[in-house]
């Protein structure tokens, strides 16, 4: 079955946050539900549709800006009152705008996250998580890294509160009071919860979680082994989902999955025979999705999909049919009806256009003046800085409230740019000189005076969204930063910093393989826990801002590119480093003494190398090596191929592996285009390798290197573990 919807805008408030906006319960069967959302600027507004046009219920007067809005009141009855978290504070108002709550809380922090049972309040901020009851202090707990997200299983089906939280650490932490009951581990960084089906499924136990990298999964909660039931990989590689809800929205008496991404994706998901998602309807908003509800809005008895966006607009993905059937002198009075509203809008536009000329009039005529004062205009700005696994590049994704200019990028480090298919910006490349940094310099002090790289993005009209991709190299660290310039008057710009880490490509992960060859670096010397900390923050991504509870710390990372993996274990006064990658010791190593030179603090440095370890990690590059090289080979064929087949009218007469070559030649080339300085990275690392080896022995072998890489140009795995070795 297909599935037809047709976008319908309804109202636009301010910027929003992700969950909050909500549909209130219908007063009778299909009848159209009204819509509730809160924005940035702290203002709650209700409204339903009367006639195409949004009428308000009630809108509240600015504060706060809210983070998370839901629905609440007592258990299996309609849940008709709104929550709001806004700071610190909970605000419930009545389905007419009578606020009946204000409650603040005792969090330091502000409120990211709630989830609101009955009378049960579940909060998280940052890293802390709350259980009240009657606004009550029931139960706490401080996470070991950033919370994204908390709901409940529904406490009128099981016996026990059973509370989950979605950390960035790639685990979910069902807790039990304040303990952690057990953790399950998922894919990718969870950003939002939900209860399947809107109750937990059949068990009451079944929770949806959607990731920051696009994967969408099931699990039951079932102590003491939880199950994964299913999951679905981004292999379109869209973007990171924020929103989910159930609703029946094919019609078929099953609820089908609705997801909201951070690319604009809508998509909904039905169920097959085997209880796993296929998905049925897709369709791209040139915004975030930051809410989705399914319901009846515009019109009674036709459903749809209710989505909220970034900037703000709440927008319906509708069931009813554009084109209406009409009897006898209907048409005409519909027509007449259209011709109305148009008319009408005509004016109001007309309206507006003068109004923005009188008041450019006035500015100019101001800013002319010897006293004359110009505010700079405020704007939102919605960034993202994650690392991909399945490429080993950064995204940076780039969204704000109004139309976007242009971007101008600087770094201090070496990276690559990757072309990305849906950034639609022009891009233009500038030489990095002395008179760039300098610029850089009066702009931020803190930048240092490499530049590496200067690149502008010029977006087309009525662009909010930009998504670049970034490769970087490790070792090489530094500063990220994105001058971000909206078409809006007088000019302005705002500057946004990402650090590039120098274990940057290195991922968080919850084990290792303990088979593999490692080699050992350790540091001793009178530092404190929060200070080998701050170091491990500064050299490895993923890792939590703020010290671990608890006297010692061990942290596993694997790398995206080379699959080598990384065991971080430190206390107070000692940290131990083991890598099956030498450059990756090396790497600690120089960055560490360096930071703790900068503190003055004196460093006892000892470190075991496995010889083994060197074959090893040239093992796990040869595949991508000979890929690489193999790719390289068939581009380099693909023209040559091309004119013999112009000259000879057919491929007939060329070997298999020709043809097939001429076959894929588009996709060849795609990749090949797709992966800029792959090779030269490759033997970057074998090189870096090569020194590292040989550096932790004592020798400098870098006149050896263009030896090294002459065995690189006649690529054989043999010969260069030979070399290695002999060296």
């Amino acid at each position: 079955m297909d599935l037809h919807l047709h976008r319908a805008d309804y109202v636009q408030v301010g910027v929003t946050s992700q969950k909050t906006m909500k549909l209130l319960p219908a007063s009778r069967g299909s009848a159209a539900q009204k819509v509730v959302i809160g924005d940035h600027e702290g203002v709650v507004l209700c409204f339903g549709m009367k006639k195409g046009e949004a009428v308000a219920v009630f809108k509240t007067l600015p504060g706060q800006k809210i983070a998370r809005l839901e629905l609440g009141g007592i258990l299996n009855t309609p849940q008709e009152k709104i929550f709001v978290a806004a700071g610190s504070e909970i605000r419930g108002f009545t389905k007419r705008g009578k606020q009946f709550l204000s409650f603040e809380t005792n969090l330091t922090e502000s409120i990211k996250a709630m989830h609101i049972s009955g009378s049960d309040l579940f909060l998280s901020a940052s890293y802390i998580y709350s259980h009240y009851c009657d606004c009550k202090d029931q139960h706490y707990y401080l996470s070991g890294d950033k919370i994204n997200d908390v709901t409940c299983l529904p406490v009128e089906r099981l016996p026990h509160i059973t509370p989950v939280l979605a950390c960035q650490d790639r685990l979910l932490r069902v807790l039990q009071g304040s303990n952690v009951m057990f953790e399950i581990e998922v894919s990718g960084p969870p950003t939002v919860l939900a209860l399947h089906n809107g109750n937990g499924g059949d068990s009451g136990e079944d929770i949806l979680f959607g990731t920051s990298d696009g994967k969408l999964g099931l699990v039951q909660i079932t102590p003491p082994t939880p199950t994964h039931k299913w999951e679905i990989q981004n292999e379109k590689k869209r973007g990171g989902i924020l929103c989910v809800d159930s609703f029946d929205i094919m019609g078929d008496g099953v609820k089908d999955l609705l997801v909201g991404r951070d690319d604009g994706m809508v998509e909904v998901y039905s169920f097959s025979n085997a209880n796993e998602p296929v998905l049925r309807f897709d369709q791209a908003l040139s915004e975030s999705v930051t809410s989705i509800q399914g319901g009846c809005v515009g019109k009674d008895g036709y459903d749809e999909i209710v989505v909220s966006t970034y900037s703000g607009w709440v927008t319906g993905l509708t069931t009813e049919p554009v084109h209406k059937e009409s009897g006898p002198g209907e048409e005409l009075r519909l027509n007449q009806e259209m011709q109305n509203k148009l008319s009408s809008l005509r004016t109001e536009l007309e309206q507006l256009q003068v109004k923005v000329t009188q008041e450019r009039e006035k500015y100019q005529q101001s800013s002319q003046s010897s006293k004359a004062k110009s505010a700079v205009p405020s704007f939102s700005i919605n960034d993202k800085f994650t690392l991909n696994k399945d490429d080993a590049s950064y995204s940076l994704i780039l969204e704000v409230q109004t139309a976007i200019d242009n971007v101008l990028i600087q770094s201090d480090v070496p990276i690559d740019l990757l072309d990305v298919d849906k950034n639609s910006a022009v891009v233009s490349f500038s030489s990095c000189d002395s008179e760039d940094s300098s610029f850089f310099l009066t702009l931020n002090s803190t930048q240092s005076s490499d530049n590496f790289l200067l690149a502008t993005y010029r977006c087309q009209a009525n662009t909010t969204r930009l998504e670049l991709k970034i490769r970087s190299i490790e070792g090489q660290y530094g500063t990220l930063q994105a001058y971000v310039t909206p078409r809006i008057q007088p000019k302005t710009c705002q500057v946004r910093q990402y650090l590039i880490k120098p274990l940057s490509l290195h991922q968080r992960t919850h084990c290792i393989d303990r088979d593999r060859p490692m080699n050992t670096l350790t540091l001793t010397g009178q530092f404190s826990f929060a200070e080998v900390h701050s170091w491990v923050v500064f050299c490895l991504p993923e890792v939590p801002e703020k010290p671990p509870a608890g006297e010692c710390v061990t942290f596993y990372f694997q790398n995206t590119f080379l699959d080598t993996q990384l065991e971080s274990t430190y206390r107070k006064g000692e940290g131990v480093f083991k890598s099956d990658n030498i450059s990756t010791i090396s790497i600690l190593k120089d960055v560490l003494s360096k930071e703790a030179t900068k503190k003055k603090i004196n460093l006892n440095i000892s470190y075991e190398i496995n010889e083994m370890s060197v074959k090893h990690t040239l093992e796990l590059i040869h595949p991508k090596l000979e890929y690489q090289l193999l790719l390289a080979k068939k581009v380099q064929l693909i023209d040559a191929l091309k004119e013999l087949q112009v000259h000879e009218g057919n491929t007939d007469f060329l070997i298999p592996e020709y043809r097939c070559i001429l076959g894929e030649a588009d996709r060849l080339q795609e990749e090949y285009k797709k992966q800029p300085a792959h090779l030269e990275r490759l033997y970057g690392m074998i090189t870096d390798l090569f020194i590292d080896k040989f550096k932790f022995k004592g020798t400098n072998v870098k006149t050896k290197v263009p030896l090294l890489l002459e065995i690189l140009d006649s690529y054989d795995q043999n010969t260069l573990i030979a070399f290695f070795d002999a060296a």
